[in-house]
């Protein structure tokens, strides 16, 4: 089975944010400080002021589980830690966040229940909720139905920004494990899982040992003390690049940060691949390909550090997964 025959089409996203470049490039002037298909847009107010770092997302269709378990404190979650994130792996410590939620009907309790997961999740992440946006859109959703997207602003000293550049051959490769599939790939779980074996949220595979259910909703994972652990051992500089596996897993993800000339070699044998993501596979037959390119696997942030730091030393649990060779792939998968 492929990502693909669930509806969703990673290549013609793709294609289509191509062809939009142009539209999206006459906005900019000197201010502007990245490109297209960084993982945060990067604004300078003005000169020698910090740079602030922006970034939007939703939460996908994991809000179709949120509705079926109707549990909705963890996709309130979701969506901030995902933009945490986002703009983390550019070195840029959270600001402030808005949140926007539409629904066909404005269901008693949900709208209360998925701000309050924002707000949890802005509090742990030092991040003020400023606001947001709540739309009911009868004829657009079914009335059970309802959508989940954030926008965060951050800010990062323009001396301390992380932009890959630094990544050089010989640099070690760590993985941060993630708490499960975070909030991608969840129409390939859901068909895979749910439709097309007739089980529901309560139902406890054996390979799993709890409900699916609490599998698939389990929230987003931020990384921020983990990387602020890295920066107060060794400094901000030694951190030389991170990449958050969202949409697109490694495939994708990765060589946004690898400059070119430089290939960052991943052995998928370097760590156990979770149980939700190995049942996910061998039910829906789906090859290793597809899955290292739709879920994370289990790494739900890669990091890039000179050769001889263990995190360890920071008191972060993280799994070498590989090094940085030169070669004219950014990014490898070694089986």
């Amino acid at each position: 089975m492929k990502y693909s025959e669930s509806g969703v089409n990673i290549d013609a996203a793709t294609r289509a944010l191509a062809r939009a470049k142009a539209s999206v490039r006459s906005t900019w002037d000197e201010r502007v400080c990245s490109d297209i298909g960084s993982f945060g847009g990067l604004f300078r107010p003005a000169p020698g002021e910090p740079l602030l770092v922006a970034s939007i997302d939703g939460v996908g269709t994991k809000v179709k589980l949120a509705a079926r378990a109707g549990s909705y404190q963890s996709v309130g979650q979701d969506i901030v830690n995902h933009c945490v994130d986002d703009i983390l792996v550019q070195g840029a410590e959270p600001l402030f966040f808005l949140d926007y939620f539409a629904a066909g009907r404005l269901g008693e309790g949900v709208l209360e229940e998925v701000l309050a997961g924002v707000a949890l999740a802005c509090r742990e992440n030092g991040c003020a909720l400023l606001g947001g946006e709540t739309a009911e859109m009868p004829g657009v959703y079914a009335q059970a139905d309802f959508d989940l997207a954030g926008c965060i602003v951050g800010r990062v000293a323009e001396a301390e920004l992380i932009d890959g550049s630094a990544i050089q051959r010989g640099d070690r490769i760590w993985g941060l494990p993630s708490s499960g599939l975070h909030t991608n790939g969840y129409s390939l779980a859901r068909r895979v899982l749910l439709d097309e074996t007739g089980w529901d949220l309560g139902h406890a595979p054996a390979e799993l040992g709890l409900p699916l259910g609490e599998a698939l909703l389990a929230v987003h994972r931020s990384y921020l003390p983990q990387v602020r652990a890295l920066w107060q051992t060794w400094g901000r500089g030694a951190v030389h690049g991170l990449a958050h596996i969202t949409g697109g897993g490694f495939a994708d993800n990765v060589p946004r940060v690898v400059p070119e000339g430089l290939c960052a070699r991943l052995e998928t044998r370097a760590w156990d691949v979770p149980p939700l993501f190995r049942l996910i596979a061998a039910l829906g037959k789906v090859e290793p390909a597809e899955m290292y390119r739709v879920f994370n696997m289990g790494i739900g942030m890669v990091v890039f550090l000179p050769a001889g730091a263990d995190p360890a030393a920071a008191g972060v649990a993280a799994i070498p997964i590989g090094e940085v060779t030169a070669g004219d792939r950014r990014v490898a998968l070694i089986w």
